[in-house]
Order: structure tokens, then sequence, then C-alpha cells
């Protein structure tokens, strides 16, 4: 069972409403909290996105290989 939102809000306030001035101030500065974490999250996400969709180190793809297997000393397996 899923609550929609705006339930959530309502209890919330009705619960806040019933708190003394300073535990109201608790439950808002943890609300800013979260909302600041959640809107540093979504910007990760957007960094990420925009990182994975660049086309900056295309070169590198392009780019031969330097080096093959026969120019090591060793080969491990595993």
């Amino acid at each position: 069972m899923t609550i929609s939102k705006q339930a959530i809000i309502d209890r919330t306030i009705k619960a806040i409403n019933l708190l003394p001035a300073d535990k109201a101030e608790e439950i808002s500065d943890f609300a800013d909290f979260v909302s600041k974490r959640y809107e540093e999250q979504l910007l990760a996400q957007g960094i990420q996105q925009l990182a994975a969709g660049s086309k900056t180190f295309d070169f590198l793809n392009a780019e031969e290989d330097l080096y093959t297997e026969s120019d090591l000393k060793e080969v491990y397996d595993g």
C-alpha cells in the first residue's frame, strides 16, 4: 500500500502542529537537509549523464594500441 505524497504532507503537518516550536524547527531543519541532499543527488546524476554522453574522449578510441601482450614480461591468469 502506497500513501500519496499529499497524505504524507498532511500527516506531517498535523504532527508538527502538535509539537513545541523548537521541535518543529528541528523538523524544518531536517527537511531542508533532505531537500539539499536530494538536489545534490540530482545534480550528480545530471553530471554523470552529461559525461557519459560526451564525446570529449572519443579520440582515445581511435588511438592505436601502444602495447600488446607480446610486450609483457609475464602474463598472469587471473
